[in-house]
């Protein structure tokens, strides 16, 4: 069954504006089936690693003779040379849109070229896993945009707003990828083993040149056990025994087959910026679970990464709802040296907005401590009203400027 995608329509805005258009995320997340959904009459190519499908590595001139647009290039990683030849066709016709529906699992030299080739001629979109509002068949963009709005509605509308009925354990133990939400939960975790296997041993080896795939299937299981921490590189290398270099090399290979991302630290010096430890988060709190042995939702709710699962979904949830915006904000968290901290720091337009992500049902005045530390460190600068993402049933303020909001709110 076809789930509607909260993309779907800026996909569509996108592919009549500009020529080409890029959609990339992790494998399995559905962007084939997305594209296909939209576009049932475009031609339809796809690539492989281990062949060279009808010469468009060997002769891609003559290949995109034979598919001309518009027309959907899966896998675009796979045929780099064709990148040269599809700007020559856009070249010769720059005004019309929706030539070339490209998507990509990896970040790497050939979605730059795109970048650098065809700049100003081609929208990039990336693509997630499934959020709740898909999961749960409605087709909002999610409460993100009407929280970043001002004014004083959003806590009435969020009283009356539709929550997501799914469990959430179940919901963090399942993960967000298509196939893992449809399967019958005794078969999860051979789903997540042959994800896996598969993203391990042909993914991450092709996309980052990885030999000893073995150890590299370790590195990947440590860091699902670290999802949602400071990443320290030196002590990253002594845990599993390897020099920093390769710790770094080895996230950013995860990180460019969309398997990982990491949130800069926020300070009002842009220098600190740079310097400071960013947060990483696993993409895919399913595989989490597999590569962290936990063998059931159940499981889940005594686990000591149940909270930290619980951070990193949300935050993607809100990265999910971001992508849906003109202009998204810019991502960021916040420790202070005494310790205090917030999870997410959104910014847009000028104004800053804290987020705390809590996995209990009676948040109070104290968990709001780190937005209220946030606001009296950078009283220079413009923020906007705090929120507190947990597991309440309905919606409540817990200062003058904190609300606590429902995990599950669509």
């Amino acid at each position: 069954m076809y789930r509607s995608r909260i993309l779907s329509s800026r996909l569509q805005q996108l592919a009549a504006a500009f020529p080409a258009v890029v959609v990339s995320g992790a494998r399995q997340v559905g962007k084939t089936t997305l594209l296909r959904h939209l576009f049932p009459d475009h031609d339809y190519v796809v690539f492989d690693a281990s062949l060279d499908q009808e010469n468009a590595r060997r002769e891609p001139q003559l290949f995109l003779k034979n598919h001309p647009p518009p027309v959907i290039l899966d896998e675009i990683q796979y045929a780099p040379e064709l990148v040269a030849a599809i700007k020559r066709q856009i070249d010769r016709d720059p005004r019309r849109a929706g030539q070339f529906l490209l998507t990509g699992s990896q970040q790497w030299q050939v979605m730059k070229s795109l970048a650098e080739s065809l700049a100003g001629r081609t929208a990039f979109l990336d693509l997630f896993g499934f959020s709740l509002q898909e999961l749960s068949g409605q087709e909002s963009h999610g409460w993100l945009s009407r929280w970043l709005e001002p004014g004083d509605g959003f806590f009435e509308w969020c009283r009356s707003a539709l929550r997501y009925d799914g469990g959430l354990q179940e919901w963090l133990w399942r993960g967000s990828l298509p196939r893992a939400s449809e399967l019958n939960k005794a078969l999860i975790p051979d789903f997540w083993s042959g994800y896996h296997r598969t993203y391990v041993e042909r993914d991450a080896r092709l996309a980052g040149d990885i030999n000893d795939w073995q150890e590299f299937g370790r590195f990947v299981r440590l860091m699902s056990a670290l999802t949602a921490q400071e990443i320290n590189l030196s002590h990253l290398g002594r845990e599993i025994g390897m020099t920093p270099q390769t710790a770094r090399r080895w996230l950013k290979v995860m990180e460019g087959t969309y398997q990982w991302f990491e949130l800069p630290a926020f300070s009002g010096n842009l220098t600190k910026r740079v310097v400071s430890r960013p947060m990483g988060y696993l993409a895919d709190t399913g595989l989490a679970c597999f590569h962290t042995q936990i063998s059931s939702p159940q499981a889940l709710g005594g686990h000591p990464l149940f909270g930290p699962l619980f951070e990193t979904a949300m935050v993607c949830e809100l990265m999910k709802q971001a992508a849906t915006l003109a202009t998204r904000p810019a991502f960021y968290h916040w420790r202070a040296a005494g310790g205090a901290e917030v999870d997410l720091v959104l910014e847009r337009d000028g104004v800053l907005y804290p987020v705390e992500i809590k996995l209990t049902g009676a948040p109070g005045r104290r968990q709001a401590s780190g937005i209220e530390a946030f606001r009296s460190a950078h009283t220079h600068l413009r923020i906007g009203r705090g929120a507190m993402i947990c597991a309440v049933d309905s919606p409540r303020w817990l200062t003058e400027d904190v609300l606590a909001i429902p995990w599950n709110l669509l």
